[in-house]
C-alpha cells in the first residue's frame, strides 16, 4: 500500500466498498470554526450509515487547562466514544467532513495517536461523495456499540509525534499551517494576541487542497522536507491535522505541536513574531 493509500481513500474506492458490503465504519466530522457544532449539517444529510462526531466533545478534552482551545483528549475517553461509534477491530474507519478536511483529519489524528489502525480519511470529503453520485441519508445513525481497544491513553505520548511548546523552537522545520494573514498577524480573529512563533514558516493547510477539496502533493515542499524534522502548529491544533495529514501521504512523517497558537500565546513570556517571515 503506498503512503497516499494509508491516509487517504477516494470516493470510488469507498463506494465500492460499500456496494460489495464490505465491513467499514463511516464517522462524520463536521466542524468549522464558524460553526463548531455540526450534528444539524450532519442529520440534513451523512453518508449511509455514518456516525455523527463531535470534535469539540468527543475528540478534546476542554476539561485541561494550559494546553490551547482543543486539548487532546485521553486514549480511556476517546476507546468509549469510539465504541460508541461502532468502532470495531479489524474493521476500517473511513472519516470525512465538509470542510476543508480539518473535523476528518483531527479524528484520523486522534485514532490513529491512540493505536487504532486503518483509519483513513474521504480524499474530498463529502463534496467529493456526492460528486460521484453518492447518495446520502438523513436523521441520526444509531450504531451497535464497537469493541475497539486502544494502545496509549496519553496522546501526547501515543502512536503519533508530538512536540511540546517547550521543545517547539527546537524544531528542525516548524510550519504554521493557518492562514497567511493571521500568520503575519494582520487579524486574530480567535487567540489573544496575533503573531506566530519565531522560526515558523507558513504554509496554510488550504494551500494543500485542490480546488475540488482533494489534498495535492506539493512536490517541492516535499522534497524539502523529506529529510528534516518537521512539526507543524496551527491555531489550537486542528488544522495542522491537515498539514500533517497530508505530509504523510507523501510519505514524510511530521510532528504536531497539540496546542498550537493558543498554547504558546497564552504565555506571555514567550517571544512572538509579525510580518511575512
Amino acid at each position: 500500500m503506498s503512503a497516499r493509500d494509508a491516509v487517504l481513500i477516494t470516493a470510488g474506492e469507498l463506494a465500492g466498498r460499500l456496494a460489495a458490503l464490505q465491513p467499514v465504519t463511516l464517522l462524520d466530522v463536521r466542524w468549522q470554526l464558524a460553526e463548531p457544532d455540526g450534528r444539524a449539517a450532519y442529520k440534513r444529510g451523512h453518508l449511509p450509515g455514518a456516525v455523527y462526531v463531535s470534535l469539540e466533545d468527543e475528540l478534546s478534552d476542554h476539561t485541561i487547562e494550559g494546553r490551547g482551545r482543543h486539548p487532546l483528549p485521553s486514549g480511556t475517553a476517546l476507546q468509549d466514544a469510539a465504541r460508541r461509534w461502532g468502532v470495531r477491530a479489524e474493521v476500517p474507519v473511513v472519516a470525512y467532513d465538509d470542510w476543508n478536511r480539518a473535523g476528518s483529519a483531527r479524528a484520523w489524528w486522534v485514532l490513529t495517536a491512540a493505536g487504532i489502525d486503518d483509519v483513513r480519511i474521504l480524499d474530498g470529503g463529502l463534496e467529493a461523495w456526492t460528486a460521484a453520485g453518492g447518495s446520502l441519508e438523513t436523521g441520526a445513525v444509531a450504531p451497535e456499540p464497537g469493541d475497539v481497544t486502544v494502545a496509549h491513553d496519553d496522546l501526547y505520548a501515543g502512536a503519533r509525534r508530538t512536540v511540546t511548546a517547550d521543545a517547539v523552537l527546537t524544531s528542525g522545520v516548524l510550519l504554521d499551517a493557518r492562514a497567511a494573514e493571521r500568520f503575519r498577524g494582520d487579524v486574530e480573529p480567535v487567540d489573544p494576541v496575533a503573531g506566530h512563533i519565531p522560526g515558523a514558516v507558513n504554509v496554510p493547510s488550504t494551500s494543500l487542497l485542490a480546488d475540488d477539496g482533494t489534498l495535492r502533493t506539493d512536490d517541492d515542499l516535499v522534497e524539502g522536507l523529506r529529510d528534516s524534522d518537521v512539526a507543524v502548529y496551527c491555531g489550537s491544533g486542528v488544522t495542522a491535522a491537515v498539514t500533517i495529514a497530508g505530509l504523510a501521504a507523501a510519505g514524510v512523517d511530521a510532528a504536531l505541536f497539540p496546542g498550537s497558537w493558543s498554547e504558546w500565546c497564552s504565555d506571555p513570556s514567550r517571544p512572538v513574531a509579525r510580518g511575512p517571515e
